[in-house]
């Protein structure tokens, strides 16, 4: 939504909007875009008079603004169907769907397009380093592309359709799929309905860019395809070559044929396919591989994915948006090969919808096993309050993991137990309290400040 106010305030609106516990990188993009920001959902908001209001899926009924505005009958859309209506049309939209890797495949894709001159517009669930904002109408001139993250998440309470289904896309990226959203989603089947009512909208000229090692994804597909399907990640089509060198370079194969090689900072094998297909879809609309490959060298990654956030002590504290066991799973994967035998100190705060739901609880030791030590946090109450024994939970990996439900006593355990070369991980889809500066803050003020007593952990 904060995407969509910048692409609307662009687009030549006047914009204000309101939301609970809004936190960076999303309120500062927001503030230096001077789009007004209000606390909360009070009624006195319809003072402001808009001629629309668009509706985030985190409105439901009671909401004490949206009840105002049914009860006064008020103009109302959802947020993808006012983006599908006023941004997309007429333009050759480019869409990124999956359980995981949205963010950073939409960002490497909308960077090669970029790079390649094609200046496309965007909207991005993160904030891309490239571009320093989530959103745009258009870069350089006019331009008929438009790079889309493509959430399978519900819509609105009055549209629970997936919000992909409003954007129409020319080129749809099916980068993975398994089962999330346990909030509105009973299993995995429904989740690959929403998917085959997304590919039912590509048309015939358009193209799907499919992850060949997913097998929901060739249920999806098995449903019915009425476009080209190109696969990558397998054995045909777009594979991946040579990988594993400490620089994080790989070869990438098209049709048997060698591509090029992409040499850059990034790493994982998540990554990697994450690239391969961002280097298909951008082929589909004219640029060539060895292009992409070569503008990938110049992607600087996602805010909030793998993202360094300073160093204290000789302690590197590393902020990600990781929240899913297997987007968990890869992201200390990713970091144990780039760093090798070096600890890894992983923080975590599983406070997505379905985490708090316990749905997935069972997967969290497997997902943390190549860390060193493992604390976990999970609010005692209030709206990110887990519903089960998070320190229960994490009994399987022993010892080296803690749960707490108090941030303070969490902060001192962790700044206790770092030592000099270690690498600090923090995971959240959240704010997480400012986790990673009070580290950074007790790492840089001295083995003092860190000596606090042995904390106890939750039970």
């Amino acid at each position: 939504m904060g995407g969509l106010a910048v692409l609307a305030k662009e687009a030549g609106h006047r914009v204000t909007g309101c939301d609970a516990n809004v936190y960076p990188p999303m309120s500062t993009q927001l503030q230096a875009q001077g789009i007004e920001l209000i606390e909360g959902f009070g009624c006195e908001q319809m003072a402001l008079a808009p001629d629309l209001y668009v509706v985030g899926n985190v409105v439901s009924r009671g909401n004490p603004l949206m009840e105002a505005i049914l009860n006064q009958g008020l103009r109302y859309t959802s947020g993808p169907q006012w983006i599908g209506e006023h941004i997309l049309q007429d333009k050759w939209v480019l869409a990124v769907a999956g359980t995981h890797g949205k963010t950073t495949t939409s960002s490497m894709l909308a960077w090669i397009l970029e790079d390649a001159g094609y200046h496309p517009g965007f909207l991005i669930g993160g904030v891309p380093v490239n571009f320093g904002i989530s959103a745009r109408l258009t870069g350089a001139g006019d331009t008929s592309f438009f790079v889309i993250e493509a959430d399978e998440y519900d819509t609105a309470f009055f549209d629970k359709r997936s919000k992909f289904v409003h954007y129409r896309p020319r080129t749809a990226v099916l980068n993975n799929l398994e089962y999330d959203h346990a909030d509105i989603f009973p299993d995995l089947a429904a989740i690959e309905t929403q998917f085959h009512h997304l590919v039912r909208t590509v048309p015939g000229v358009g193209r799907l860019v499919v992850n060949a090692r997913d097998a929901s994804l060739d249920r999806v597909l098995a449903r019915g395809c009425w476009s080209e399907a190109e696969r990558f990640g397998g054995q045909a089509g777009w594979e991946l070559g040579e990988s594993g060198a400490p620089d994080g370079s790989f070869n990438v194969i098209h049709d048997g044929a060698l591509q090029g090689t992409v040499r850059w900072e990034l790493t994982g094998e998540h990554n990697r396919l994450n690239a391969l297909a961002a280097i298909a879809a951008a082929r589909h609309v004219g640029v060539p591989a060895a292009q992409a490959i070569a503008s990938l060298a110049g992607f600087r990654n996602v805010k909030r994915r793998m993202e360094v956030r300073g160093e204290a002590g000789g302690v590197t504290v590393y902020d990600d948006f990781a929240h899913h066991p297997t987007a968990i799973a890869t992201t200390v994967a990713g970091l144990r090969s780039k760093l090798g035998t070096g600890r890894i100190l992983a923080v975590l705060e599983p406070r997505s919808n379905t985490m708090k739901l316990g749905t997935m609880k069972n997967a969290l030791p497997g997902s943390l096993e190549q860390a060193d030590l493992v604390y976990g946090y999970g609010a005692r109450d209030g709206r990110d309050a887990l519903g089960w024994d998070l320190q229960q939970a994490l009994s399987p990996l022993g010892p080296r993991a803690a749960a707490f439900d108090n941030l303070e006593q969490l902060v001192a355990a962790v700044t206790r137990d770092a030592r000099a070369g270690d690498t600090i991980l923090v995971m959240s889809n959240g704010g997480f309290g400012g986790v990673h500066q009070k580290i950074l803050d007790r790492l840089g003020a001295g083995p003092g400040a860190a000596d606090a007593p042995e904390m106890k952990v939750r039970t």
